[in-house]
């Protein structure tokens, strides 16, 4: 069985193998219903959200957010401290003066805050604390990977033993049967510039036009270096293997940034990476090679 839904700003497309019927038909909606909670929760558009409820008061007084939230924060923040600041979720003023997210009248983008530790607090009972008015945040680096976690997680519980979740590009297989994937080259979108056989992992790609061949053509990634609040430079494009699509997801953008700087953390979080540089060269790290196939 395979379906698909306009969620998270693109498609999300559920297949299920081995199994049919009824069990299988409330399983793939209740896989849906859990990206719909990702996005009801972490977006930055939508004004009820976890994420808007935070810029618009965390500032002030502590919010208490959905476990769901309070977990891709804790994993954000984690990040910011591993990567060097590679990963910064209070990136969105500069998003939002580049016009690629919208802006908020009750408060004004900040002058500048040193660290996303400082920024942000995260408190017992699932509580938020931002260090000022001025902090604003955008989860998009990461939770949609987020999302495509909890839709697999759905499908095991109902009992599906294999199936893929792709939402855009950041996409996890799971079960026994090996999966190829076609991975799009950046600089000619018509075209794959790679297969990638995916075994109960997860991939997720960033790139100007970057991802799976079955998806639609991405219109673009906004990867900003926090250092420079520019967009990143020395990587065209970038594909991530990870035990976790959220962890795939939010590498994609470190890896962006930091290029081989990033080696480290990849062995740290069991990733491994495949990144196109400014000058086309193609480099794989020396651990997926075997899954790799490069296109003639």
């Amino acid at each position: 069985m395979r379906r698909a839904r306009p969620l998270l700003g693109t498609f999300v497309e559920i297949e299920v193998s081995g199994a049919s019927g009824y069990d299988t038909d409330c399983a793939v909606a209740a896989a849906f219903d859990a990206v719909a909670e990702v996005h009801r929760l972490m977006s930055f558009h939508e004004t009820d959200s976890d994420v808007s409820r935070l810029n618009r008061e965390a500032g002030v007084r502590p919010v208490r957010v959905h476990d769901w939230t309070f977990q891709v924060l804790e994993t954000a923040v984690g990040l910011y401290r591993q990567s060097g600041g590679c990963f910064d979720v209070t990136i969105a003023p500069a998003l939002q003066a580049m016009g690629l997210l919208p802006p908020r009248k009750h408060k004004q983008p900040a002058a500048s805050i040193a660290r996303i530790s400082d920024a942000i607090s995260l408190l017992p009972d699932r509580k938020v604390c931002f260090q000022s008015t001025d902090v604003t945040i955008d989860l998009g680096g990461i939770a949609k990977g987020f999302a495509v976690d909890r839709a697999v997680d759905t499908l095991r519980d109902f009992g599906m033993a294999s199936g893929m979740v792709n939402a855009g590009g950041d996409l996890r297989a799971f079960g026994k049967e090996a999966r190829t994937v076609h991975v799009r080259d950046p600089r000619d979108p018509s075209r794959p510039i790679c297969r990638i056989d995916v075994t109960n992992e997860a991939l997720a790609s960033t790139a100007r036009r970057m991802g799976p061949s079955s998806g639609p053509v991405s219109a673009g990634s906004a990867v900003i270096d926090p250092a420079t609040r520019r967009p990143a430079g020395p990587i065209s494009g970038v594909t991530v293997r990870a035990p976790t699509c959220m962890i795939a997801d939010a590498l994609t953008k470190i890896v962006m940034i930091a290029g081989s700087d990033a080696a480290q953390l990849l062995t740290d979080y069991e990733a491994s990476a495949l990144m196109i540089s400014a000058d086309h060269d193609i480099h794989i790290t020396s651990d997926w090679h075997h899954a790799v196939h490069l296109a003639a």
